[in-house]
Order: C-alpha cells, then sequence, then structure tokens
C-alpha cells in the first residue's frame, strides 16, 4: 500500500447553528521461543478471524476503492448493490445495537458507500464524537469531527422521508461537500429551522432507539453487519 499524502475532508456537522542472540549454544532456545510465539500468535489470528462475521453472499463482490493510507482512499467506493435489495444494518455498539433500515432507492450512492465502508470494517472503533440531546454522530477515523475517507458525496436529496426521531443521514460542512463516511441519527426534532441543505438521509432506526439515546462521546462502534434481502 502506498503513501500519499490526500487532502483531508472538512468535517461535517449535520446541524447548521450548521523490535540476537549471537551465542551459538543460545540459537536452539532461540528457535524454540520462535516457534512458540509465532504459534501463540496464530492461533490468536484465527481466534480473530472465526469471530469475524463475513459478508453477506450477496455482497461478496463489494470491495473497496484503492486505498491510499490507513482510513483513506483514492476514490469513491464502486457501486456493487442495487435499488431493488433491501438492507438492513446493525450498528453495535458499546450501550447496544441499533438498527437502521437503509434506502438504497433514495439514496443508492450513500448506501452503497455505507455499506462498503462497514463490511471492511472501516467504522469499527470509532467513537460517536458528537453527542447533543437532538443527535449523535460518528464515522470520522480522527474521532474530533475533522476527518473523513479521502473523498466526499455527492448530493442525493429527498422529500421522504421527513427527518424526526431515528433518522439517519451524512453529515456535511454548511456550504460545503457531504462527507464520505460522517453519519448522524437523529434522538429528537431538529432545531429550529431545521436542515437547510442536503444530507443525505439513507436510512431510519428500526430498533434500538433506546440505546441511540443513551450514546455520549465515550460510545464506539464496535462493529457493522448488513442483512440483505
Amino acid at each position: 500500500m502506498s503513501k500519499a499524502r490526500v487532502r483531508r475532508v472538512a468535517v461535517a456537522e449535520p446541524d447548521d447553528h450548521e523490535l540476537s542472540w549471537s551465542s551459538r549454544g543460545s540459537r536452539v532456545p532461540l528457535l524454540v521461543m520462535g516457534i512458540v510465539v509465532v504459534a501463540v500468535l496464530g492461533s490468536g489470528l484465527l481466534v480473530d478471524k472465526a469471530l469475524e462475521r463475513p459478508a453477506p453472499q450477496a455482497l461478496a463482490g463489494c470491495q473497496t476503492a484503492v486505498q491510499i493510507a490507513p482510513s483513506e482512499f483514492l476514490g469513491p467506493q464502486p457501486m456493487c448493490i442495487t435499488a431493488q435489495q433491501s438492507f438492513d444494518a446493525t450498528i453495535n455498539t458499546t450501550q447496544g445495537a441499533i438498527v437502521v433500515h437503509l434506502y438504497p432507492e433514495i439514496a443508492p450512492v450513500t448506501v452503497n458507500n455505507f455499506i462498503v465502508l462497514a463490511i471492511h470494517g472501516y467504522y469499527n472503533g470509532l467513537t460517536f464524537w458528537k453527542s447533543e440531546d437532538w443527535v449523535v454522530q460518528s464515522g470520522d477515523p480522527q474521532n474530533d469531527g475533522r476527518g473523513g475517507p479521502g473523498y466526499n458525496l455527492p448530493d442525493e436529496p429527498s422529500t421522504a422521508p421527513d427527518w424526526g426521531l431515528g433518522a439517519v443521514g451524512m453529515a456535511r460542512v454548511p456550504g460545503g461537500s457531504v462527507n464520505g463516511s460522517q453519519f448522524f441519527i437523529q434522538k429528537a426534532a431538529w432545531p429550529a429551522p431545521g436542515p437547510t441543505a442536503v444530507y443525505n438521509r439513507f436510512g431510519t432506526v428500526i430498533s434500538g432507539m433506546d440505546k441511540a439515546q443513551l450514546l455520549t462521546a465515550t460510545d464506539t462502534i464496535t462493529s457493522i453487519t448488513i442483512k440483505v434481502s
């Protein structure tokens, strides 16, 4: 993986007020020790691999764009879903599971982007860096509101469903572009005057809203799984 300098995406907030032994006699013990270490590490990796939840078969072809840094890509994620598919995302957090029904028919690029990042573990370990009485926001690899995946998303405006309790959208800098990874969940009504820009409404919480209400800036995403039906 090559290194490259990448433009940092300005962060979006979802509101408008927006490590030798040289002795010959020591080589055998060292060899034995090395074998033991490798065996232990190897078994750990196998355990971790066994605990991974594979992506659904329907998403087996979903690969990321070229990765140029630990949390950044050369460009947007390749499309691998269709608007005819139905998706539910379970966002597992330190407060519990939150299930979000996604809208590929309304925001296909946003849903595809979220799914590709999610099944490749992009969101794992990220905090809900922004937590207010009406909203929580996560998806920033810097965990401070200033990061992103190295690209933005196009606007995907919609008139329905309305913004409200449980609405899930993408963050953006007022007057700037939609962030490529940061998303938010509404915990209450959007303060007046409400959204005055496009925030790519791409899902709604259908279970675990009580867990979402408990989230604070110390909470994290442990994993996200996607169900396809």
